[in-house]
């Protein structure tokens, strides 16, 4: 479940333009099931991200909260609540602040990320069980994002800007090290939602790649399917693990932009 969300959160939008669609208001669920061949298709937990519009150190921005954790009927067995909060400047559309607080069973975690744009910075401050905390600072470069910030990413491109087959990367800044994300784009879609319907869409292949370059670890290719409209909704995720596969799709939304042009009736 741990790794799920990382999965979900951190690499569900990694394409390659700049432009980001954040609209407050919008709300997005999205239930995460297990399934293994001698094993049903089981719902084990839920993400929620929510945008809305707020004063942070003085100056309005954007403020993003995504929520992962265990339906009730797991909680006994693994009780999980990760929070994700970022605050984006909205005149550059970047990330100012990033904070998470993760509660994993006994295991917590909490990090911030300041970033400074004009010196191409960031300060990261982590600690975990309690214990005291670390600090690093990194160079950023254009294409460096952090968890909730990839999940944004290209959401405001065009299809037709898209090169079937093409491949690109960019860089998930984490506690002390940055990761690159590498993607794929394979392609137009019909993507069959549960208790949803059927869906006009996107389709990606992703990697996340070792803090040593881009050599892949197990079970970290993925591959995500985003609506072919403008609002460039995440429909879904599937990534393999060692026994089985995990998926993440769209359960409920709320507040979009754009009319679901992509949604076939």
């Amino acid at each position: 479940m741990k790794r799920l969300l990382t999965t979900l959160i951190s690499s569900l939008f990694v394409l390659t333009a700049s432009a980001q669609l954040y609209h407050p208001g919008e709300e997005l669920e999205y239930r995460v099931s297990y399934r293994a061949k001698y094993f049903p298709n089981t719902e084990i937990g839920s993400v929620e991200v929510k945008t809305e519009e707020v004063d942070f150190e003085g100056k309005p921005h954007y403020r993003v909260i995504g929520v992962g954790r265990t339906l009730p009927t797991y909680r006994w067995f693994f009780n999980m609540e990760d929070t994700y909060t970022i605050h984006v400047d909205p005149t550059t559309n970047r990330t100012a602040h990033f904070r998470s607080d993760l509660i994993e069973g006994s295991y917590t975690f909490e990090s911030t990320y300041r970033y400074d744009w004009e010196r191409m910075q960031v300060s990261s401050r982590w600690s975990s069980r309690k214990r005291p905390f670390k600090e690093k600072e990194q160079t950023l470069t254009d294409q460096s994002m952090d968890a909730i910030s990839l999940f944004f990413n290209m959401r405001s491109a065009k299809a037709e800007d898209l090169e079937e087959g093409g491949v690109g990367t960019l860089e998930l800044v984490l506690e002390d090290t940055i990761r690159h994300v590498k993607y794929r784009y394979l392609g137009r879609e019909v993507k069959k939602i549960r208790n949803q319907g059927k869906f006009r869409s996107l389709k990606f292949e992703c990697q996340l790649t070792t803090s040593e370059g881009f050599s892949f670890e197990d079970g970290t290719v993925f591959t995500l399917w985003i609506t072919d409209d403008r609002n460039k909704m995440p429909l879904s995720i599937e990534s393999p693990v060692r026994i089985g596969s995990i998926q993440a799709y769209i359960y409920d939304y709320k507040g979009l932009k754009y009319p679901l042009e992509s949604l076939i009736k």
